[in-house]
């Protein structure tokens, strides 16, 4: 790649979606497939998509819950099952009509989510009140055919994600799962991808289709937008009738299970690359960061080889401490050129090691995310590089959280709520009467919609009236434009 090549050419702040398309794949995370609305996910990409992985999977195996895989395929009987399922997901699911050359006796639904299939499994393994909880998640891919311009990881027919899906004895230990869930998808957001969140709850006409309650995260991008970034399901017990998922309690009478299911997918990684990169390329946090540190030796002929012995040290004493570093000893590539390379791929932290740091036996650092350089004492590397991640990543949490916080704003009418959005973006909160038409009013001008209302259903309303129809507001609304 050249010089030329290497640069990222579009504006975050004025050509956004361009911008975005090129950061991905200059930094070699994705490509367009042939076919519309799919991506090819290159190494580095689904390098992101393992850490983040092993992060959710870890917490998810110490509360309780263990993996199993399910078919792709799911029987359209099976769907049809849970009336709500059929009809939320209908336009967006891809069918299977034949097999080689015979069409199939019955379709196949390629999974939009699991619920159908899982459940009745659910049901074939729960028998007493001893068979719960019962905590399943799998990692898996699922099409949603949505006919909307593909964005690599933030909007594409084919995504990865988990679902995990739980039964439980009652309404109170399924509300606490739901939430538990919430807790470790807002974990992930705060402490490994360094993006502030807000939490609440999804309107009624918004949520997942057949379930109770619908709980979200969101996230707040650069451009004002917000992503859905996880959801967390309680489905009642609509899901457990559907499907005859039931258990005999301690006095030998049959309940109905109260179930939950919850989802993160690698649209997070999106909200990761929008959020803290820049147009110099991509920035990444230490925490998720495939290459924590590239090290950039610096020599004349005459120096080389005891810069490259000092280099080659240091290398060994990050890798035994655990710390994921490359060492950029390229004959045909100058510093300058490095420099700018590990900048796009998003290395969250540079060492520069020449001739004057050998003899002092120091070491100059540079932070990605915003160039600066610090000069290092050469004792105790591992040590002090931990040190420079947390500083990394506090820069790139301060400056998301100050985006959030300046950008949660008030209004009482339709045309303080259009006027906001249109020429801020972010969130606007407001009162609202809990009529989905009022929302319309809204999306119609400007294509905002309410992303959540506050978790708890009786919290007293900010404002007093609806902000649209002025109608006594019932709740709070929060309305944004979404990706």
């Amino acid at each position: 790649m050249s010089e030329q090549e290497l640069g990222i050419t579009e504006s975050k702040e004025y050509a956004t979606g361009d911008w975005y398309a090129e950061v991905v794949q200059k930094a070699k995370l994705a490509d367009y497939a042939p076919m519309g609305g799919f991506i090819v996910t290159r190494p580095r990409g689904y390098a992101l998509w393992e850490a983040l992985q092993d992060h959710l999977d870890g917490w998810f195996k110490e509360t309780g819950v263990t993996n199993a895989y399910f078919p792709m395929f799911i029987p359209e009987s099976f769907l049809e099952r849970e009336k709500d399922i059929v009809e939320g997901f209908d336009p967006e699911v891809a069918w299977v009509t034949h097999g080689g050359h015979d069409e199939l006796e019955e379709r196949l639904a390629v999974r939009p989510t699991s619920e159908s299939i899982i459940a009745p499994f659910m049901a074939e393994w729960t028998r007493s009140h001893r068979d719960l909880p019962l905590r399943l998640n799998q990692w898996c891919s699922v099409v949603r055919w949505e006919a909307t311009e593909t964005k690599p990881f933030f909007r594409t027919k084919e995504f990865l994600w988990q679902e995990g899906h739980t039964a439980h004895e009652d309404e109170d230990e399924a509300w606490d799962e739901t939430m538990l869930r919430l807790d470790q998808y807002e974990q992930l957001f705060e402490d490994v991808l360094a993006i502030p969140v807000m939490r609440g709850r999804k309107p009624e006409h918004d949520k997942f289709p057949g379930a109770h309650t619908t709980t979200t995260v969101e996230a707040l991008m650069p451009d004002g937008k917000s992503v859905q970034s996880a959801t967390s399901h309680y489905l009642g017990t609509s899901f457990a009738e559907a499907f005859d998922l039931t258990y005999t309690d301690e006095n030998e009478d049959e309940q109905v299970a109260h179930t939950t299911s919850w989802g993160l997918s690698w649209r997070s990684l999106g909200a990761l690359i929008m959020t803290h990169s820049d147009d110099q390329g991509l920035v990444l946090p230490p925490t998720i960061a495939p290459t924590q540190v590239a090290i950039v030796p610096i020599w004349q002929e005459d120096t080389k080889d005891e810069v490259l012995e000092y280099a080659e040290e240091i290398t060994d004493e990050l890798e035994e401490a655990g710390i994921s570093v490359e060492l950029d000893d390229r004959d045909e590539r100058n510093p300058g050129f490095k420099f700018n390379e590990h900048e796009l791929n998003g290395v969250p932290v540079r060492f520069e090691i020449g001739p004057h740091e050998v003899d002092d036996e120091e070491i100059t650092i540079v932070h990605r995310p915003d160039g600066e350089s610090i000069v290092e004492d050469r004792e105790d590397i591992a040590e002090t590089a931990e040190e420079h991640f947390d500083d990394v990543y506090e820069k790139l949490y301060d400056a998301a959280e100050e985006n959030l916080e300046e950008n949660v704003r008030e209004a009482e009418s339709p045309p303080e709520i259009l006027g906001t959005i249109g020429k801020h973006g972010g969130y606007v909160e407001c009162g609202w009467c809990g009529d989905e038409a009022c929302e319309t009013v809204i999306k119609d001008e400007i294509a905002a919609e309410i992303v959540m209302c506050p978790l708890d259903r009786d919290e007293e309303p900010v404002h007093d009236e609806c902000a649209i129809c002025d109608d006594e507001a019932e709740e709070t609304a929060y309305f944004a434009r979404t990706y």
